[in-house]
C-alpha cells in the first residue's frame, strides 16, 4: 500500500517543515498581500520569498495532495531550499526537512 504510506509520510513532512519554522521563526502570522498570490516565476521568487512560499503555497498544497492522494511525480523543493538559504544556519534543519521530503518521490 504505497499511497497510504506517501499520505502519511507527506502529512508528517509538513508538520515537521511547519513546526521547524515556527521555531526558527520564520512563520508569518500576517497573510500574503493579495498581489503576492499572482506569481509567474516557480516557487514565486518573483512575489514572495522562500519561507512565505513554503508556508503559504507548498505546506497547503502537499495537505491537499495528501488528502486527494494526488501527488507530483517528484519534488524539488529541497534542492531549491539549499540554493536558496546557502549560509544560512538556521535554516539546516528546513533544508534537511525538505531534502528528505523530495526523496518521498524517488
Amino acid at each position: 500500500m504505497r499511497s497510504s504510506h506517501l499520505q502519511q509520510d507527506a502529512l508528517q513532512y509538513a508538520d515537521r517543515i511547519e513546526a521547524e519554522m515556527r521555531r526558527i521563526g520564520w512563520w508569518q502570522s500576517a497573510p500574503l498581500r493579495p498581489e503576492q498570490l499572482h506569481f509567474k516565476q516557480a516557487f514565486a521568487m518573483d512575489t514572495m520569498t522562500l519561507a512565505q512560499w513554503l508556508q503559504f503555497i507548498f505546506l497547503p498544497r502537499v495537505r491537499e495532495a495528501a488528502a486527494s492522494n494526488e501527488f507530483p511525480s517528484g519534488s524539488s523543493v529541497g534542492a531549491q531550499a539549499v540554493r536558496e538559504f546557502d549560509g544560512d544556519p538556521d535554516a539546516s534543519g528546513v533544508v534537511t526537512l525538505l531534502s528528505e521530503f523530495d526523496g518521498l518521490f524517488d
